[in-house]
């Protein structure tokens, strides 16, 4: 099943959601327009009644159809729809996912939202984002390379850390929109999730997507020949639950880490004697507790720092505080802070052991099968057990590597606006659309010491847009190691948030749960994951969690 409670209780509370929510649908369409269809047709697929989960995509498919409904007889009825305001750019498609069907999320959560309503948005000029963002401008960093220090500009943290950062974008968030459109809220919809469910790499799962599993041993997932890549159908595309994690080499390589460590986990519960119609179940809860420890006290902890972690999770969030099932991704999160990471990034990685570097576009851009000679040594990425330590991530200052100022087509679609081939620029653009408030108007509203004239380093007019202003404050009051008050506290009460409104979530069902799979020091993170294998020693036994696998265990804090 997709989650580890999907139970009587969990459907129950759903439907009731759904029978709420298309009420006020009904209540609100126009009279003689062809009623619904009956909520129960909705809820179970008679083939396979057996298994909740499909009922339940169903459903929430059919919401989905619902509230785009909704949407689009209010856009008629506004006008808006058939006389749209002027764009001074024309809007540029992601071209890595389409928005086909919503599955697999609670009501509402196919929405975005605001983290700060109440806050004015900020007026920007849209030229001025296009030269700021372009080659040349302040975000490039190749046009300040005279500026570093004889350092350079590495950071703290290993090279990998914002790639396993965009792994966690694309488990809760695919927005497929138009880059520069026109954005309404109601409008919007994410075609994932808000949950770190892993849906990323498990997609519907055996039954929904079965060419993603082996058809000898179906608990496991299916790799390609020689174990460096995914299967691919006869013209190269990936077979894949998320065809965003084929977009670059790096990407590619940690999706694949993480289909190896469920199969290790497969072989893990055989080996304890896990009954074999609960293997796959219980294997998928156990990575996706592990990942979802690893979110709060690996990755967050890295990014913003214990305190605020600590923080957060004890006291809650203070901006970000849904209810069960109720989850959405603010737009300050997805459109903003969590874009931290591509200030992150570096021009060009070493790969191998001994080899050459790459720029990470064009030459390691994906779609396409991956040689077998060039699969990635993860150990050069992340700071492996018993290895050197690693490349290091870019410090955040503001500034993209070149290779994210000129994206290749595989990746922006055709668009006769070079302009949209910089990364940079289709950050702040996506902010300006959406809408977002002044990275100055969220400081002051979260009482963080204001950036100064000097530490912004660019004068704007209007005040500064929040994804520059993040990377700024994180240049400022980290030295580029990590996040500041700002960036810091909406990535971490979100991350968290989506957690506790999870009600499949460890931190929902025990709160108190530690990793159950073995870790080379006493705290399990990230590196453990990377090099999980089927023959790693169990240490002795420790409690267990419902539904969870029965691992011999040493308790990871």
């Amino acid at each position: 099943m997709t989650h580890p409670t999907s139970g009587d209780a969990f459907l129950a509370n759903l439907e009731h959601a759904v029978r709420a929510e298309l009420s006020r649908t009904e209540a609100s369409r126009p009279p003689g327009q062809t009623p619904l269809a009956p909520i129960q047709e909705w809820l179970f697929d008679p083939a396979d009644a057996e298994r909740e989960e499909v009922g339940l995509r169903n459903l929430l498919g059919a919401v989905q159809a619902v509230a785009t409904d909704r949407c689009q007889h209010e856009l008629r009825r506004s006008g808006s729809a058939s006389t749209p305001p002027h764009r001074p750019c024309p809007a540029a498609q992601d071209r890595c996912l389409h928005l086909v069907r919503a599955v697999d999320r609670p009501i509402g959560g196919a929405r975005y939202g605001r983290m700060f309503p109440d806050l004015r948005r900020q007026d920007a000029d849209p030229r001025l984002l296009v030269r700021a963002g372009g080659k040349g401008g302040i975000c490039d960093a190749a046009a300040f390379l005279d500026t570093q220090s004889v350092d350079g500009d590495d950071a703290r943290e290993a090279a990998g850390w914002p790639f396993f950062g965009q792994l966690i974008a694309h488990d809760i968030t695919a927005d497929r929109s138009p880059i520069n459109g026109d954005t309404e809220l109601e409008a919007l919809r994410n075609a994932r999730g808000p949950a770190l469910d892993l849906e990323m790499i498990y997609a519907d799962g055996p039954v929904g997507a079965p060419f993603l599993f082996d058809l000898a041993d179906p608990a496991k997932f299916l790799l390609g020949l020689t174990g460096g890549d995914v299967p691919r159908n006869q013209q190269g595309v990936a077979l894949i639950g998320d065809p965003r994690n084929d977009s670059h080499a790096i990407a590619l390589a940690l999706h694949i880490a993480l289909l190896q460590a469920h199969n290790t986990i497969v072989d893990l519960l055989r080996v304890n004697g896990a009954p074999e119609p609960d293997v796959f179940d219980h294997a998928r809860v156990t990575l996706t507790w592990h990942y979802q420890w690893i979110v709060v006290h690996d990755f967050l902890p890295r990014l913003v720092g214990d305190e605020l972690v600590r923080r957060v999770l004890a006291e809650g969030g203070r901006w970000y505080a849904p209810q069960p099932l109720q989850a959405f991704i603010p737009l300050e999160f997805a459109d903003a802070a969590f874009r931290y990471g591509h200030a992150q990034i570096r021009h060009s990685y070493q790969l191998t052991e001994g080899g050459p570097t790459y720029p990470l576009f064009p030459d390691l851009v994906g779609f396409g099968p991956r040689p077998d000679d060039e699969r990635i040594d993860l150990g050069l990425l992340f700071d492996l057990p018993g290895r050197a330590l690693a490349q290091r991530s870019k410090q955040v200052d503001g500034r993209l590597a070149p290779s994210l100022l000129e994206l290749p087509p595989q990746l922006t679609g055709a668009n006769e606006n070079a302009a949209f081939r910089s990364l940079a620029v289709r950050d702040l653009l996506r902010g300006a659309s959406t809408e977002l408030p002044s990275g100055e108007a969220v400081a002051d509203l979260l009482g963080a010491a204001p950036l100064t004239k000097v530490e912004l380093g660019h004068d704007w007019p209007r005040g500064t847009p929040l994804w520059f202003y993040i990377l700024k404050e994180a240049q400022a009051r980290t030295g580029g190691d990590g996040l500041g008050p700002v960036g810091g506290r909406i990535v971490t009460e979100v991350l968290i948030g989506l957690l506790r409104a999870d009600p499949t979530s460890f931190l929902s069902l025990q709160p108190d749960w530690v990793p159950t799979l073995p870790a080379a020091t006493s705290c399990f993170g990230l590196a453990d994951l990377l090099t999980l294998r089927p023959h790693a020693p169990s240490p002795p036994r420790g409690s267990e969690s419902p539904d969870h696998v029965e691992l011999d265990t040493e308790r990871h804090r």
